[in-house]
Order: structure tokens, then C-alpha cells, then sequence
């Protein structure tokens, strides 16, 4: 039966599973729309088009399918370029649609008209534009199929609007799962032997494709043969947060002594990440070691230094894989020596309780010694967070020092429980809670942001309202941009520049939607505040008040209890 382009684009969309689109509308793609209105499809309207990104994304990360957002030419596809570029370095599937002008006003400087692979080229798989309406289907199905091939990442699609109203006869095909390369057992014979040599060998997990609980699993291989889990930067929900085979995170905010594990490894295995800048701190650590490289990207995209193995296979298929070999093989004659000092390393690092601290670490809180504690403990509120929270909701944090105490003290236990740009990007945490509260509304989604990531896509609230989201949105606001500030006082001491905000009442705002929301300036009323947000119905926001001079927990302040790394 004969129908429009646009509608076979959704019904190619309904034949791959996709369950929601997050879209911000324009009159360029008008019958993709229309198509949606009889689909069982979720139309998820956003504010903006950075947070209908941001929050494609945060679906891809969280479920292993790509994320589908949708947008119009030009200015929408400029604001939407951030979401790309951070799936784009961050390798998350995502596949993003644009509403293109009709075919006959091409090169003519139009309307917002724009060149989608000028634009795009360098930051996506691919860059498809339909231009017969019955190969739209078609390039639907190879879009989905390559953003989650291989390395994932994001691909785009134009969709020139003269274009999607045209009829055809092709039918929605059907999903093609992607290429799942699997270990060859002499690859896998080969690394056991690797492992078994090693006085001090070292698991990085990152990347996508820990959903199902891969992690765990692996865990437990490493735990029993000797060998210490770090995970790579903003990849925490990997792996559980305990057992004897957690070495904690890699990447800003670290542990010294956590890195200092890390560097003293003679032989690393990266397992969905490679040896990048963020976890070796800045091409510093980790170059001199014996390397193992497992993926499903042959190129090994950004992984720098060297490389002795290299094995093509997903995390799942790696890890199903080793279920063949034998961990007290590739234990060797190595004690657990290594491994529990690894641990404990980071044990201590994410101790929030006094009772739990080491001695000569100031207080619970993070808080560098000598610097007063104005306004709230985020140690202690943080830790408050972790007992409630229990290790199992999904954290969505943005970029910025803010997020550095729950990164340090708020545990992942369960898979898929954690969504932060890799790349940096500020404007993540809010849209991204919101999409994990839609996709999962089973489970607490939480947003950690600071005051100036927060106003970055802070409107996405109202798309939770409009569609039953109930993320809560924890806002540290000292004022300034942090990280920078902490930058600019590293090069130009006493000279601040650029970096001063003026903030409105956050919590007044959510207020405004509908949503609880509370100011809390003092550590004392953080349990009961944090309680009462956690008891709302619906969207609630905490706006937590520090000091613009409190920076995050220092890097440094277990090295003294963690002096030197053994075998």
C-alpha cells in the first residue's frame, strides 16, 4: 500500500523497536510528524534541541539501542551539533534526523539552508540525505545498523522536506542486528597466558555495552584471578562498586593513589576503551605497560601508545567468552596482595562516613584542609545521597568540579545506572535524567549539575512535566564556573575573569512548574530536605549553596595513607 516518505520513515523506526523520539518540530519535516501522530511511537517534545539530543543520547547509553532525536534545519541542527560531537567522542549510538529545505531551493542560499555534511561530516559514522522516497526506508534501517556497529557513535540523516511528502510503494524493512564480533579461542588462550605472567596486571573497563550486567560478571573473573578493575572515565556502572576486585575510577577527580595503582600496572587490559588523555592523565600514565586491547572498533579509535593484543569483540561478547577460561590459569602464581591494595586504595577514596575515614583526611566531606566550610558539606550530602540511593538509580551528571563529590561517593551497583559526557559537555545532566526517568520510570533517574550547567538545558524540566518524568535535579551553585576558576587560579592567580554568575532561585523555579524545590544552605538541613525530595511526587529540585572558594575533594588526600604501591 502506497504511502508518504515521512511515514515509511516511522514505520521503519516502529520495525527497529524504537519506543521514543525526542524532538523539537519544524516545518521542514512536517510528515514525519504527521506519521507519528498513529504510531505507537512516544513523541517526547523538548524546549530545545541540545536537550532533545542530550537526551537521545542518554537512551542510547542506557539501553544499547541508538537514540532517536529529531530536529529542523539549520538553527535546530546547529543547537542539536552538541549532542553529536559528545556521541560522536563518547561512542554512544545515536541517530539524528533533519529537516532539510525542499530539493528545487538547493544552492541557493535559502531559508536556513545549510550543508548537512559540511556540518556533520567530521563528527558522525555517517551522513546519509534521502532523495527518493523509496529508499527512505532503506537508509533509516542503514542508519540504525551503523550508529550501533562496530564503534558506536552518532549518524545523521536529511530529510528534505518536499522529499518526505512524496509516495512509494516500499515496505518498512526489517531491523538487521549489528555485527557482533566474538573472540577466537587462541586470542583468548593467548591473553590467559598474558595474565598468568603478570606480577601486576590491571582491567580498564569503559565505553558502552555494559547493560546487562556484563560487568558483574567479569568482576568476578578478576576477583578470582588476581587482578584489580578500574573503570575509565565516566564509565562507573560497569562494574558493581564492590567486592575485592574494585579499584575505583580513572580520569578527573581521582584518587592519587587510585592513579598511582593504575600506572604501577605491567599489564593493562582495556575492555570497550583504550588508553585516552582523560584516564592517563594527559598521555602521563599507564604508557610503559604490556597492552591488551579489546573491542569491537579495529581502528582502536582513540587509544593512544602501544598495543600487543588486540581483540575484536563487544564487552558482552568478551565476557561471555571468558566463561571458557580458566581464572585460575590466568591467576598465575600471583596473591591477592595486589589486587586487595588496589581496593582499599579506593575504599578509603570514596569513604563518606567519619567513621570510615582515614586518618589525616579533614572531616567526612572532601574538603582540603584549612579551608573553612561554608555553606553545605557536599561530602556529607553526597554521602547522604549514596545511603538513600543504595547503589541502583541512574545518576546523569553534567560537566564541571561539581559532580566530583558524587562521583567520588555515590556508588553504582546496578548496570546501566550512569550517564555523564565524556566529552566534557556542559547541558547533559537535566535532559538526560529526564529521558532515564521515561525509559525507566521503574527507577530513580538523578541529575548532578552545577549552577552553570544546570541553566544550560534546565527547560528540559518542562519537558518532564509534560510527559510524567520525575527526575530529581541537584544543583551546587557557588556562583561561578568551577572548573574554570580552578584553572584560572592554577595560571593567573588573583585575577578571576569571565567566570561570575548571577543565579536566580532554582528552587523557586521548580516550584514554578509544579515540582517540589528547596534551598538549603546549611549541612544540617540536608538529610531532611533531601528526604523530602526524594518523597515527592513528580519533579523535585534541591539547590545546594556552597562557597565559590570550596573546590572538589582533593586528589591528593589519601596518598599519604596509601604511601607507595606493592605487588
Amino acid at each position: 500500500m502506497a504511502q508518504s516518505a515521512g511515514h515509511l520513515i516511522v514505520k521503519t523506526l516502529e520495525t527497529h523497536g524504537v519506543e521514543r523520539v525526542y524532538a523539537v518540530p519544524g516545518e521542514s519535516y512536517l510528515d514525519v510528524l504527521d506519521g507519528l501522530h498513529d504510531s505507537p511511537i512516544e513523541t517526547i517534545v523538548c524546549r530545545h534541541e541540545g536537550g532533545a539530543g542530550f537526551m537521545a543520547l542518554a537512551e542510547g547509553r542506557l539501553t544499547g539501542r541508538p537514540g532517536v532525536a529529531m530536529v529542523t534545519r539549520g538553527p535546530g541542527a546547529a543547537n542539536a551539533m552538541i549532542a553529536v560531537h559528545t556521541a560522536w567522542q563518547d561512542a554512544t549510538a545515536l541517530v539524528l534526523f533533519v529537516g532539510l529545505i525542499p530539493v528545487a531551493d538547493r544552492e541557493r542560499d535559502a531559508f536556513q539552508e545549510f550543508s548537512l555534511t559540511g556540518w556533520f561530516g567530521s563528527t558522525a559514522k555517517r551522513v546519509l540525505t534521502i532523495d527518493d522516497p523509496d529508499r527512505a526506508g532503506e537508509l533509516v534501517a542503514e542508519a540504525m545498523r551503523v550508529a550501533a556497529s562496530g564503534r558506536p557513535g552518532p549518524v545523521v540523516i536529511g530529510l528534505p522536506e518536499d522529499l518526505l511528502v512524496r509516495e512509494t510503494d516500499a515496505a518498512a524493512p526489517a531491523a538487521i542486528p549489528p555485527a557482533r564480533p566474538q573472540p577466537a579461542p587462541a586470542e583468548l588462550d593467548a591473553l590467559a597466558s598474558r595474565l598468568a605472567g603478570a606480577r601486576r596486571p590491571a582491567l580498564v573497563l569503559g565505553g558502552d555495552g555494559w547493560q546487562a550486567g556484563e560487568g558483574r560478571a567479569l568482576l568476578a573473573f578478576a576477583e578470582a584471578a588476581g587482578i584489580p578493575v578500574f573503570c575509565d572515565w565516566r564509565a562507573y556502572d560497569a562494574v558493581p562498586h564492590a567486592g575485592a576486585a574494585w579499584a575505583g575510577w580513572l580520569g578527573y577527580g581521582r584518587a592519587d593513589a587510585v592513579a598511582a595503582g593504575y600506572a604501577a600496572a605491567d599489564l593493562i587490559v582495556f575492555v570497550g576503551c583504550g588508553r585516552a588523555d582523560v584516564s592517563s592523565d594527559g598521555y602521563t600514565l599507564g604508557f610503559d605497560a604490556e597492552t591488551v586491547v579489546v573491542g569491537p572498533d579495529p581502528e582502536a579509535t582513540m587509544h593512544a601508545g602501544r598495543i600487543d593484543q588486540q581483540i575484536l569483540a563487544t564487552p558482552a561478547a568478551f565476557v561471555a567468552a571468558l566463561a571458557d577460561v580458566d581464572a585460575a590459569r590466568a591467576r598465575g602464581s600471583r596473591d591477592d596482595a595486589w589486587m586487595r591494595g588496589r581496593a582499599e586504595a579506593q575504599a578509603r577514596f570514596a569513604a563518606h562516613r567519619p567513621d570510615a575515614s582515614v586518618p589525616g583526611v579533614p572531616g567526612s566531606s572532601g574538603i582540603p584542609e584549612g579551608l573553612a566550610e561554608p555553606g553545605v558539606d557536599l561530602g556529607i550530602a553526597f554521602g547522604l545521597l549514596d545511603e538513600r540511593l543504595a547503589g541502583e538509580a541512574v545518576l546523569a551528571f553534567g560537566a564541571g568540579n561539581a559532580t566530583i563529590w558524587a562521583h567520588r561517593f555515590v556508588r553504582h551497583l546496578a548496570p546501566a545506572s550512569l550517564v555523564g559526557a565524556r566529552n566534557g559537555a556542559m547541558g547533559l545532566a537535566v535532559p538526560a535524567a529526564v529521558a532515564a526517568s521515561l525509559a525507566f520510570p521503574e527507577r530513580r533517574a538523578v541529575a548532578v549539575c552545577g549552577d552553570g550547567d544546570f541553566l544550560m538545558n534546565g527547560q528540559e524540566l518542562a519537558t518532564a512535566f509534560a510527559h510524567g518524568g520525575a527526575p530529581l535535579v541537584i544543583v551546587v551553585d557557588n556562583g561561578v564556573y568551577g572548573t574554570i576558576v580552578q584553572h584560572q587560579e592554577r595560571h593567573y592567580p588573583g585575577r578571576p575573569s569571565g567566570t561570575r554568575m548571577a543565579n536566580p532561585d532554582f528552587a523557586g523555579w521548580m516550584r514554578s512548574f509544579g515540582g517540589h524545590g528547596e534551598r538549603v544552605e546549611r549541612t544540617e538541613d540536608v538529610e531532611a530536605a533531601l528526604d523530602r525530595a526524594l518523597a515527592a511526587d513528580g519533579p523535585a529540585l534541591l539547590h545546594l549553596i556552597i562557597d565559590a572558594a570550596v573546590m572538589p575533594p582533593a586528589s591528593s588526600e589519601i596518598a599519604a595513607a596509601d604511601a607507595g604501591v606493592s605487588a
